[in-house]
């Protein structure tokens, strides 16, 4: 995301164009997605309260990136104060003071599979459509194992938007800016497979990869990300992944150099994050990236 503010500031020549002739029309075309209302209620889940759950909810929070940007302990941070890009908070999930401690099992679940607040409007820089595929059973772990945090108090107020990221937005094709524009609301969830050493397993998992390699995983430009950023990796048969064994693919993601000793960038690649799925998952993933 710092990136994305460099970006920003070398794309201002343009955005000054637009905010000086018509700064009031991309406020007002911006906002009106911003302030658009979805009607969602989600199908009640069972939330388990065993000890086995919850720390399957603790893995499932860390492996899916929850931790990168609310925090290890989920109590919320400002991940960006900038005049370019505005004020992002991603939110205290716990139970203290400026937390979730009244949020209902619906508000996690509209927030976590459809990028919407309680409020019906669309949350910012939320990548749930890499989460809307996740099975009841994750889910309804993953909110037991929020909802039984200790409480951390952390009131962080609004996000905000400043008028250039507004602009840059209008101005690409797509920008993961408003999590709910990106989702099919009304599409038909599939089951989820079981957690094994699986091809479909392994596509299941396979979801957290689609934000920066693609719906294909083919690669390429990063939407919504400077032009200036590395493309991402084809993860297909004919990318560099071809030619690994499933030990040097194990090992990368790991260690986070690659089996020509080149090191990947946690801030490009969070290799940090996957690293902490287990073999299991490691093998399943492998296994259906092989069949792309």
């Amino acid at each position: 995301m710092r990136r994305l503010v460099r970006w920003a500031l070398a794309a201002v020549a343009g955005v000054a164009v637009v905010a000086a002739g018509g700064a009031g029309a991309v406020y007002l075309l911006t906002q009106s997605h911003r302030d658009a209302v979805y009607d969602i209620r989600p199908d009640p889940i069972p939330i388990p309260d065993d000890p086995e759950a919850l720390a399957r909810g603790e893995h499932v929070a860390t492996i899916r990136g929850c931790r990168e940007c609310h925090g290890a302990n989920l109590g919320g941070r400002v991940f960006i104060d900038d005049p370019i890009v505005g004020r992002i908070v991603a939110p205290n999930l716990t139970s203290g003071a400026g937390g979730a401690r009244d949020f209902a099992v619906e508000d996690f679940l509209r927030a976590i599979r459809h990028g919407v607040g309680r409020d019906g409007r669309s949350l910012l820089f939320m990548p749930s459509f890499e989460f809307w595929h996740l099975g009841d059973e994750d889910v309804g772990a993953l909110i037991a194992w929020i909802r039984s945090l200790p409480p951390v108090d952390n009131e962080l107020g609004e996000s905000s938007l400043a008028l250039p990221i507004r602009a840059i937005y209008l101005m690409t094709e797509e920008m993961d800016l408003f999590a709910a524009e990106l989702i099919d609301h009304t599409a038909k969830r599939p089951p989820a497979p079981a957690p094994e050493v699986s091809v479909a397993y392994g596509r299941y998992l396979a979801w957290s990869c689609i934000g920066c390699h693609g719906r294909k995983l083919q690669g390429g430009p990063i939407p919504g990300r400077p032009p200036d950023w590395p493309p991402a990796s084809d993860l297909t048969s004919t990318g560099p992944l071809a030619g690994w064994s499933e030990e040097e693919f194990v090992s990368t993601i790991r260690s986070g150099t690659t089996p020509d000793g080149r090191e990947l960038r946690s801030e490009y690649m969070p290799w940090h994050v996957f690293a902490n799925m287990t073999d299991a998952e490691l093998a399943a993933l492998w296994r259906y990236l092989r069949t792309l």
